[in-house]
């Protein structure tokens, strides 16, 4: 699959963009895991331009994260077009625009899912994005707002028209959220409509390497993304990428494993983002991190009591001794 001059070899698996997770030390580990590309944390355009020092953290990567999309979102095609040049000052491989984020404080800005209900003001904004920068311009959206408004063949035909130069699915409309199943069934029609050339990557319900595998298979799209399934679990990368190649699985990760990485993954969040942001926003992921096993309930509160870095590093040290199997 390539995007402009980038390539990302055959049926990629890429990190989803999601807030408060994907920052930079997450990035790295899903990088170092085997996921083909990653996504900044969506970034506000009037926000980039109001208040750059305030989301550095969120726009700064580091070598080892490539290839990576700095994902921004808006309303106004020209704050969208002068955040993409800004963007594009940090040299990231890709800029990819948010029109699919269901969150009501987005969605009340008119921006994220909000634009799928006005399709010239979605084009307006991915042409001036396009005509900003010299680096690949992708978008990320849903199949509509509701039921009754699915026009996401439209919508890949529109955008690859100005210019973009590949479209992430969310098989799910803005009114589900993230409730029901996914529409795969929609993916494959856009897989299937021979007026759509550029690279779909599906997202959705892709929870297992099963499940990758089976997406590539059902809908034919380029690329799959995984969001929710990799908080706390960025070995899902290692796990897809080696089903896609053998049709097993490796060995999952131990418990000394999972406690070495979770302290790195918090060491690498709190360079970036300060100490206080990181341990608040690591919380989301213990639950993944140690699910499975017999005490994961006890380790989960035990991890959520210190708010200090050092006081969640102690926890991790002292849990060390403890011997836990996964349960069967």
């Amino acid at each position: 699959m390539r995007i402009g001059a980038l390539e990302l070899g055959l049926r990629p698996v890429v990190l989803a963009p999601m807030e408060d997770v994907t920052d930079s030390g997450f990035r790295q580990l899903c990088r170092r895991m085997g996921a083909d590309m990653v996504y900044t944390e969506f970034i506000s355009a009037d926000g980039l331009l109001r208040a750059p020092d305030r989301l550095r953290p969120k726009i700064e990567f580091a070598p080892e994260e490539r290839p990576i999309a700095i994902q921004l979102f808006g309303d106004d095609p020209e704050a969208m077009a002068e955040a993409a040049r800004f963007a594009e000052s940090f040299d990231p491989d890709v800029i990819d625009i948010n029109f699919g984020c269901p969150v009501t404080k987005i969605v009340c800005q008119g921006a994220g899912a909000a634009v799928l209900r006005d399709l010239p003001r979605m084009q307006a904004i991915a042409r001036a994005v396009v005509r900003a920068t010299s680096k690949p311009v992708t978008v990320k959206t849903r199949l509509g707002w509701d039921e009754n408004s699915i026009r996401i063949l439209e919508v890949a035909r529109m955008l690859q028209d100005v210019g973009v130069q590949a479209l992430t699915v969310h098989a799910r409309t803005r009114h589900q959220f993230h409730q029901g199943p996914a529409r795969w069934d929609w993916l494959r029609r856009l897989k299937e409509d021979p007026g759509i050339q550029i690279p779909i990557i599906g997202n959705g319900d892709v929870c297992t390497p099963e499940d990758a595998r089976r997406m590539f298979e059902e809908t034919g799209v380029d690329g799959v993304m995984i969001g929710r399934a990799a908080i706390g679990n960025p070995w899902i990368f290692r796990d897809v990428k080696y089903y896609l190649q053998t049709g097993g699985l490796p060995p999952p990760p131990t418990f000394a494993e999972r406690l070495a990485l979770c302290a790195e993954h918090l060491r690498l969040s709190a360079r970036v983002k300060g100490e206080r942001r990181a341990v608040l926003e690591m919380r989301k992921h213990y639950g993944n991190y140690f699910k499975g096993f017999p005490s994961a309930r006890r380790i989960r509160q035990r991890l959520m009591e210190p708010d200090t870095l050092e006081g969640v590093l102690e926890v991790l040290a002292a849990l060390e001794s403890m011997e836990e199997v996964p349960l069967a």
